[in-house]
């Protein structure tokens, strides 16, 4: 297997681009490998910051209805509690695994103070 050509941080050559870099630009990797890596210099071990060639990579895929509808479905999932079947409004936290107020019940009930 080669080895990667590796950048200080901040002093990789034009061409190159980490994901985020490329998805400001539209683009996407597109299947190519990783061509380079940044380092970044720190005393628990470098940070590292993959590079994908600009050159050839290719425009984002456009959102289709039926991505935006399985989008939707998704997020609304999250956002439905588990033990009220209600919509709580906010992304039900993984550590409660309910909405709040089913998760911290009050004197009055799952509705809290209202």
């Amino acid at each position: 297997m080669a080895t990667l050509p590796v950048f200080r941080w901040r002093l990789a050559p034009d061409g190159y681009a980490t994901r985020r870099q490329l998805r400001a630009r539209g683009l996407r990797p597109g299947g190519q490998d990783v061509a380079a890596q940044l380092e970044r210099p720190r005393r628990r071990g470098p940070l590292v910051a993959y590079l994908y060639r600009v050159d050839q990579a290719k425009p984002v895929r456009p959102m289709t209805p039926a991505r935006w509808a399985a989008l939707a479905k998704a997020n609304a999932a999250r956002r439905t509690c588990p033990q009220c079947r209600r919509d709580a409004g906010y992304v039900i936290p993984a550590a409660l695994g309910t909405c709040v107020p089913c998760a911290y019940p009050g004197p009055h009930g799952s509705e809290g103070n209202v």
